[in-house]
């Protein structure tokens, strides 16, 4: 009898812990009405769908921002150093003075957001990539995952003229 009762609490437990990870995973359906037209967007799409221009209001890191409404934009095709490593604060710093209070456009590739929900997009200041212009500054690496790669060739020019001229905190120390 309790063998039975135990299978039972155990079962569901699961069932349980099923329904809430199904429920918390599904993506909310949005329906937009536009020009006689219908189109179905999830969620996130929704989230990261940005008008011509958008406020910078935060800056994470050298390659995380925070955009008016309270999203987080990750730039897409490079990383710079997280808290605590040689060249957080330059990069940061760089970054802010790039884009902090600063009108911004930003441009999707082709994944919307990343496995941490933050929007990934190119981010212009006018026509500078500012992708582009932290790498060159010796302040990010290239990194691309696929599939977006837009900019990838002009991304890893501007890292292999750093390395070259010894740019900026990741490479000045180069022998």
């Amino acid at each position: 009898m309790q063998n039975k009762v135990f299978g039972i609490v155990i079962i569901c437990g699961f069932l349980i812990i099923g329904v809430v990870y199904f429920v918390d995973k599904k993506e909310e359906v949005i329906t937009v009405k536009s020009e006689n037209k219908v189109t179905v967007q999830n969620n996130t799409e929704q989230k990261c769908n940005f008008a011509q221009e958008v406020l910078v209001t935060k800056v994470i890191d050298g390659d995380t921002i925070v955009v008016e409404g309270g999203n987080h934009i990750r730039l897409i095709g490079i990383d710079s150093d997280e808290f605590g490593y040689p060249c957080f604060e330059s990069a940061k710093k760089e970054l802010e003075n790039l884009v902090l209070n600063k009108k911004v456009i930003l441009q999707k590739d082709i994944s919307v957001t990343d496995k941490y929900g933050r929007c990934l997009n190119y981010v212009f200041v006018g026509d500078k990539n500012i992708n582009i212009e932290m790498v060159s500054r010796g302040l990010a690496v290239a990194v691309f995952y696929e599939p977006d790669t837009r900019y990838k060739v002009d991304i890893q020019n501007a890292e292999t003229q750093a390395i070259a001229s010894k740019n900026g905190c990741k490479w000045v120390n180069l022998k």
